[in-house]
């Protein structure tokens, strides 16, 4: 049976539910939000998924799947700008970008992965 590891459990939820060999991130928000534009939001949310893989004993080369979520999708060559310059290139995971309402107006993006150990 596989065994299941939770990364920052809280009262709600886990940042990271690690279930076998695979990651699965809660969706990430940015901390730094007044005045911070969706590119210096993704920037920071991309380090927070960062620190949560290198914890779970992964790394974003690993990544197989990512789901971002925009609070305006016509801010989405400013989210692939940071996206791209975090990227690793020879490894691209899947993904799915979509325009999404998010819990509060101050963040303008949301990201969820799911990576292999």
């Amino acid at each position: 049976m596989a065994k299941t590891k939770r990364i920052g459990a809280g009262a709600r939820m886990s940042k990271a539910v690690v279930h076998g060999d695979l990651i699965f991130t809660a969706g990430q928000v940015a901390d730094k939000t007044k005045g911070e534009g969706v590119s210096e939001q993704t920037a920071e949310i991309l380090g927070f998924i960062d620190a949560i893989l290198a914890e779970a004993g992964s790394e974003k080369a690993k990544i197989l799947s990512a789901t971002i979520y925009l609070a305006d999708i016509s801010t989405f060559s400013q989210m692939n700008a940071a996206w791209d310059a975090w990227l690793d290139r020879a490894n691209p995971p899947a993904r799915a970008t979509v325009e999404a309402k998010l819990v509060a107006p101050e963040f303008k993006v949301e990201i969820a992965v799911i990576a292999a150990i």
